[in-house]
C-alpha cells in the first residue's frame, strides 16, 4: 500500500452562514473550535440549514484524493456503530479506500464537525470529535502500518493519553511519515510536541504560513526557511495568495496560485494540496512536480462545495 492515513474520522455538515452568525455564537473566522459538549453542538445546528453532509476529517480527505489519482490508500479513524458511522463507512469505500477499523456501539455517537461558510467563502468549524478523540493504540493496526509506504497524520489528532499513545504506536511502527499540523490552534495548544515531532520523528511536514511561523515563534518567513533547512527533512508550507514553497535540505523550490479561479469555499485545500503533493512523491516526481499536482488539487477543490472532489 502506498499510503496509509490515521485521523479523526468526522462527518462534515456544510451549511452557509452570514457573518454575524459567527459573531453572535463567538466564533473566530477561519480556525477550528472543538465543542465538548453534545447539547451545544445539537443547539448550533438547530438553527442552520444544511447544505451537504459527506465523510470528513482532514487526513481522511487526503486519502480519498490520493485513491482517485490512482494510488493504493487506507485509512484508520475511529466511528461509533451508529447511523453516522455507517455513512462514514460507506463514503470510504465508494471512494476505493481500505478501511482498517471495525466499527461497534461506542458510548459517544461518530464525530461530527460543522462548517460554516461565510460569503467570502472562508470556512470557520465547529468539531464535536465524539468517539473520534476516544482513538487508542488498540485501534491501530500494526500490520497495515507496516505494509504502507508512508503514513499521514494530523495535528487535530494529537492529544495527551491515548490519542497519543495511538499517534506513538504509529510512529514507532512507519516506515516514513508525514503529518500536517492542522490548525494554528492545534500548533499553539501542542506546540512543544509539535516541534519535537517536527525535529525528530517526522520525515514530512505540512503546515501553512500561521502554523509553522506559530511553531518556531519566527519573526519572518526567512526564520522558516532557515529553519526547515536545518532539519534535513521535508516541510511542504502553504502560504494563500503566495502560492506553496516546498524545502528538501538545501532545495527551496515555489509554486505560484492558479489565477482566474471562481472560488466557492475553500473547505479541504489543504487536505487535497496534501495529497496531489505525496501523489507526487510516492510516484517519484519532483520537488516541483510535487508541489504543482498539490496547487492544481487544491485549486480544483476551492471551486466547489465540501472537501472532496
Amino acid at each position: 500500500m502506498k499510503i496509509l492515513g490515521i485521523g479523526n474520522a468526522i462527518v462534515d455538515v456544510i451549511c452557509k452562514v452570514e457573518d454575524d452568525f459567527l459573531k453572535k455564537n463567538n466564533l473566530t473566522k477561519s480556525t477550528m473550535k472543538l465543542i465538548f459538549d453534545e447539547n451545544e453542538f445539537k443547539n448550533l445546528l438547530s438553527s442552520l440549514k444544511i447544505e451537504k453532509t459527506v465523510s470528513g476529517g482532514s487526513v481522511a480527505n487526503s486519502i480519498v484524493g490520493l485513491s482517485q489519482l490512482g494510488n493504493e490508500v487506507g485509512f484508520i479513524g475511529k466511528v461509533s456503530d451508529d447511523e453516522l458511522g455507517e455513512k462514514y463507512e460507506e463514503g470510504l469505500k465508494q471512494e476505493n479506500v481500505k478501511y482498517f477499523y471495525s466499527k461497534k456501539k461506542e458510548d459517544l455517537p461518530t464525530g461530527t464537525c460543522l462548517i460554516l461558510v461565510t460569503p467570502d467563502s472562508e470556512r470557520t468549524m465547529c468539531t464535536f470529535l465524539g468517539t473520534a478523540g476516544k482513538i487508542n493504540q488498540n485501534d491501530v493496526n500494526t500490520d497495515a502500518i507496516k505494509q504502507s509506504e508512508i503514513i499521514l497524520l494530523e495535528g487535530y489528532l494529537w492529544d495527551e493519553g491515548d490519542p497519543k499513545k495511538a499517534f506513538d504506536k504509529a510512529i514507532q511502527n512507519a516506515n516514513k511519515i508525514a503529518m500536517s499540523l492542522s490548525d494554528q490552534f492545534c500548533v499553539d495548544r501542542h506546540k512543544p510536541h509539535f516541534l519535537d515531532l517536527v525535529k525528530n520523528k517526522l520525515d514530512i511536514t505540512f503546515a501553512n504560513e500561521q502554523e509553522i511561523l506559530s511553531l518556531i515563534d519566527a519573526k519572518s518567513f526567512d526564520d522558516v526557511i532557515n529553519f526547515s533547512k536545518s532539519l534535513g527533512k521535508m516541510v511542504v508550507l502553504t502560504r494563500g495568495e503566495k502560492g506553496a514553497i516546498a524545502i528538501n535540505k538545501d532545495e527551496v523550490v515555489e509554486c505560484g496560485i492558479k489565477q482566474g479561479l471562481k472560488i466557492v469555499d475553500l473547505t479541504g485545500a489543504g487536505d487535497l494540496f496534501a495529497a496531489g503533493f505525496l501523489h507526487g512523491h510516492v510516484n517519484n516526481m519532483t520537488l516541483k512536480e510535487s508541489l504543482d499536482k498539490g496547487t492544481e488539487m487544491s485549486s480544483k477543490v476551492i471551486q466547489q462545495i465540501g472537501a472532496r472532489l
